[in-house]
């Protein structure tokens, strides 16, 4: 198995993030503009609690399936 550097694993991740960040939107339209317009309407708390959920999700896949 090939060994890769910091670099080239966070390019793999970014690409798998917009690949995974485009999939409502192509696949349903109408869904993912609902979504965005609801986005749009939450506070600035909401939306930096969302954010955080995000992180800290991210964070606890990373230790399970790392380590």
């Amino acid at each position: 198995m090939a060994t890769y550097g910091f670099w080239e694993l966070l390019l793999g991740a970014f690409a798998l993030m917009l690949i995974a960040e485009g999939l409502l939107p192509f696949f349903s339209p109408p869904l993912w503009r609902g979504v965005f317009e609801r986005a749009v309407r939450m506070s600035d708390g909401q939306i930096r609690f969302l954010g955080l959920a995000s992180m800290l999700a991210g964070l606890a896949m990373l230790v399970l399936f790392l380590h």
